[in-house]
């Protein structure tokens, strides 16, 4: 399909996070004249980064899944991820220490996974095979007709062809649920099921279609950006520009209103307004409305984002280390062997985790260029309820913790090493303009997925529309670079619309 022209359309994106930039490069593929509007001094949103003394630390997402759906982004504009960064397959995919003194790590070749799981349960090695059969049926039926597909209304989920398409796939029920079909053991349920932490959901609150993200991880694989996620930002960014982009960085929005003609853009200080005739915003929605809109311009009423159930916040640490730690992998896992309690304090009674699961991430083990010599840099991430007072004695309380855990069950005592330090955690997220300080966004429950997340489209302000990880298709940076797609899709046929009539319908460049 031919590329759709928005050559008389001028659209600000407000937020230059994955879905910003994602419906910014395709908005001006398209056409149209594009400026990104960032409060922060470079884009990434919640991507963000440290660099301090040497030290270069992602300060969001740090894993690089679903590479085919950066390979599918970057071909819409007739490249491809190498154009921009490198990227290195890792194995094992991350190591993973139990509380009980087991160790494994998840090796990314079939061969060694099934040795693996074999060495826990009696024939689960076949049944891992059953399992990644289901899940990749999932991912290619939920990502062809519930991802890339926009389906915003109902109707379009009652489709006869989606569900001729998603016969046999596994949609309700909890991904608990599925994951028992296939495994009795709870370390090997806690090793299928621990990506659903990417999603910000739990085993027991989350869809049986993720599943799916058991494909992602051991079919597809885990791999490492050069440089970080930093890069993969900078990359989307440079490819912006490339197509035509203005960014506009250090000016926060303060206001989007009506015009007689168009909207108004306001940022704070002595920043510039803008007038564009669209605006796509990748601030959150209940930022938008609570802070942004004028109360006759709001979806919902702000209280009503109250009653959401929103995926977990974090408690992070970002840790320039002296010496080597080969007992870490690039991703590491420290958990309970039962971790049920740390769900309950995350979805059901908020609460500091008292034995806490969380992810080590140390890129120097790969990337010698984000450490100086003789250094790693380190990640110590803790997924934990939002909305929980982190005022600097529970942190430093915290801190203290988890570094004790680290030393006891990996073997790591960091604590006389950290040469260089900061952290992140409830307050950060929420200053973000994130909900209760979720790191993530909505959780995908049940009645938070699909048409049921907010809708692309303002239905209280023509011409405003949104993008990033409370829309469709959710949460991630696959995720966020769809929902921009989806996001520019919908601009591209308004503004089609308006300018020819109501039966007019353009869609964006497919091939």
């Amino acid at each position: 399909m031919s590329t759709s022209s928005l050559d008389s359309e001028s659209v600000v994106i407000v937020g230059a996070g994955f879905g910003g930039l994602s419906a910014a490069c395709h908005l001006a593929d398209a056409g149209a004249d594009v400026t990104v509007v960032e409060q922060r001094a470079e884009p990434g949103g919640v991507a963000g980064r440290i660099e301090r003394e040497g030290f270069r630390f992602d300060t969001g997402p740090s894993w690089y899944l679903m590479p085919s759906t950066f390979e599918r982004f970057f071909a819409r504009f007739d490249r491809a991820p190498s154009d921009y960064y490198g990227l290195t397959r890792l194995d094992p995919n991350y190591q993973v220490y139990w509380k009980d003194g087991d160790t494994a790590a998840l090796p990314a070749d079939r061969a060694g996974q099934r040795e693996l799981f074999e060495s826990y349960e009696a024939g689960a090695a076949d049944a891992l095979e059953d399992y990644l059969a289901d899940a990749r049926e999932a991912y290619e039926v939920g990502m062809e007709e519930f991802v890339y597909e926009r389906r915003p209304r109902w109707r379009d989920w009652l489709d006869p062809d989606l569900l001729r398409a998603a016969r046999g796939v596994t949609l309700l029920g909890s991904m608990d649920d599925q994951v028992g079909r296939f495994f009795d053991h709870p370390k090997l349920r806690q090793l299928v099921e621990y990506t659903l932490v990417f999603l910000g959901g739990s085993p027991y609150n989350t869809p049986a279609l993720y599943s799916l993200m058991s494909h992602v991880d051991m079919n597809e694989g885990v791999y490492y950006p050069t440089g970080g996620v930093a890069a993969v930002v900078d990359g989307i960014a440079d490819l912006a520009r490339e197509l035509g982009v203005e960014f506009r960085f250090g000016h926060a929005v303060t206001a989007i209103e009506r015009l007689p003609d168009g909207l108004l853009v306001s940022t704070a200080g002595e920043g510039p307004d803008f007038e564009p005739d669209r605006v796509v915003c990748n601030a959150t929605p209940a930022h938008a409305e609570r802070e942004l809109l004028p109360a006759d311009a709001r979806d919902r009423d702000p209280a009503d984002w109250d009653d959401c159930t929103y995926a977990p916040s974090a408690f992070i640490c970002y840790l320039g280390v002296e010496g080597a730690l080969p007992e870490l992998e690039h991703h590491t896992l420290v958990l309970p062997t039962d971790w049920d309690d740390h769900f309950a304090a995350i979805f059901d009674e908020p609460a500091w985790p008292e034995d806490p699961s969380y992810y080590v991430n140390v890129p120097s083990r790969t990337d010698d260029a984000v450490a100086p010599p003789g250094h790693e840099t380190v990640v110590v991430l803790v997924p934990i309820a939002p909305g929980l007072d982190d005022g600097p004695e529970a942190r430093d309380r915290y801190r203290e913790q988890v570094l004790d855990d680290l030393a006891r069950h990996a073997g790591v005592d960091l604590r006389d090493r950290i040469v260089v330090e900061a952290s992140a955690c409830v307050s950060e997220f929420a200053a973000l303009g994130y909900p209760e300080g979720t790191a993530l966004g909505l959780a995908h429950t049940l009645t938070q997925t699909g048409p049921l997340r907010p809708d692309h489209r303002s239905a209280a302000m023509d011409g405003l529309y949104y993008a990033g990880s409370f829309t469709e298709p959710g949460i991630g940076m696959p995720m966020c670079l769809i929902s921009g797609e989806h996001a520019a899709a919908a601009v591209a046929a308004d503004a089609t619309t308006a300018a020819s009539g109501p039966l007019a319908r353009v869609g964006l460049r497919s091939d």
